[in-house]
């Protein structure tokens, strides 16, 4: 089968951000896609995604149509590893969340392929898989301190199978099927939440408790350790979102490092999750079956009682009252927020009368046992895509036999 370099492949190769030769009809409004919102439009969180919006008269061909893919060319510190790479596939979907037209930030690339020659989803898992394997890491440019992804080398160097489009389309199908099932999990565990939040308000919760009556505050480890590429997990405070543990932004620890990062506390099923620092007002709830540290600048709540579940406590730190109290009493910085966790014992949280609680913390608790479930029936489909598509990519697997596995699967979650 024919190898070809990608652009080959490519009719419309182009940057980012503003231009100024082509009129964008009667809008003067834009909606401005960037590298760190790739996750949140894919799975239609488009309300979690800042906009900026801007006027301007003309914008060049950047504007995304249907089978875009957007590549991220500039990431953060080159000290963090592979930063670039990440792509985005635009479909109608994600262009039906925005009310007008969309761009990519300037630090992506818009990349157009040319249909008569490759399925543009198939191109785009393509790039996916050269993304997880790491070998966009030999595009990256470090030696700003900044990385950057040689875009052009890539172009003439990087390779894709190209079989015939029938076989491409099979693919796309499978791999397909595959991501819409793992973006329907996570609109599931987000409506969950916010089904909770919603019987929690309508509990009527009162604000004379101190986090001490009904929990402990514990503190996770202040330093980081070396990351591997399996093994428990060493959570990071940006995985709490929106009340959902987002495990994608964490990352593993050794085996052999796991005693001495869990010394004070390891987080169980049921904990509240929450950053003191810089994420103020960020909590989710610890999954079942996971091994894993705190990170840094993240603390726990660990419930006191059956009576005042988790998933109680979890819904009273992200009510509206305990968030302003989060605003007044946290520590304000000259260059992060924090709150004080010596005092944070004594602060108020809001929750239902004492003889109620055992009735909302089961209802709460109920629902979030489907949220886990989702999770971790995205991560099990999230790791059976990832193992498919290098497999599929190469042709070293048919569709055929990646069908029976992937239904092999589904009859176990």
């Amino acid at each position: 089968m024919r190898q070809r370099p990608f652009r080959e492949l490519v009719v419309f190769a182009r940057g980012g951000g503003w231009g100024s030769d082509s009129p964008l009809d009667d809008h003067d409004q834009v909606s401005i896609i960037r590298g760190t919102d790739f996750a949140s439009v894919r799975s239609g969180r488009v309300d979690a995604v800042p906009q900026r919006w801007e006027k301007r008269s003309k914008l060049a061909q950047r504007v995304l149509r249907p089978g875009d893919v957007v590549l991220e060319i500039s990431g953060g510190s080159a000290a963090r590893g592979q930063t670039t790479g990440r792509t985005l596939f635009i479909g109608e979907g994600v262009l039906s969340c925005f009310a007008g037209p969309v761009i990519p930030a300037s630090f992506c690339r818009v990349v157009r392929f040319d249909t008569t020659l490759v399925e543009p989803r198939y191109a785009f898992y393509g790039l996916q898989d050269m993304y997880n394997s790491g070998r966009a890491g030999a595009y990256e440019n470090q030696s700003t301190g900044i990385s950057n992804f040689q875009f052009e080398r890539f172009l003439d160097a990087e390779l894709l199978r190209v079989p015939a489009l029938v076989e491409q389309r099979r693919i796309v199908r499978l791999l397909k099927a595959i991501d819409d099932k793992i973006v329907a999990n996570e609109r599931i565990a987000k409506t969950s939440i916010e089904l909770a939040q919603s019987i929690f308000d309508a509990s009527k919760p009162e604000t004379e408790t101190t986090i001490d009556d009904v929990a402990a505050a514990l503190d996770g480890p202040h330093a980081t350790p070396r990351k591997v590429p399996e093994g428990p997990w060493f959570l990071s405070i940006s995985s709490l979102k929106d009340g959902l543990l987002d495990l994608n932004e964490s990352v593993f620890m050794a085996e052999e490092d796991f005693p001495r990062w869990t010394r004070r506390v390891q987080p169980q099923e049921g904990d509240v999750l929450f950053s003191y620092e810089t994420r103020l007002g960020d909590a989710a709830l610890m999954l079942p079956g996971i091994r894993a540290s705190l990170g840094r600048r993240m603390a726990a709540l660990r419930p006191k009682s059956p009576d005042t579940s988790g998933a109680l406590l979890l819904h009273s730190y992200l009510s509206p009252a305990f968030h302003r109290q989060i605003k007044e009493l946290a520590i304000h910085g000259a260059t992060v927020d924090r709150i004080p966790l010596t005092d944070l014992p004594s602060w108020k949280l809001p929750l239902p009368e004492p003889e109620r609680r055992a009735y909302y913390s089961k209802v709460l608790t109920g629902i979030h046992r489907r949220v886990a479930a989702s999770l971790l029936e995205k991560r099990t489909l999230a790791a059976l895509r990832d193992t498919l598509l290098p497999e599929l990519m190469a042709g070293r697997l048919g569709v055929k036999d990646a069908g029976e596995a992937v239904e092999a699967v589904e009859e176990t979650i």
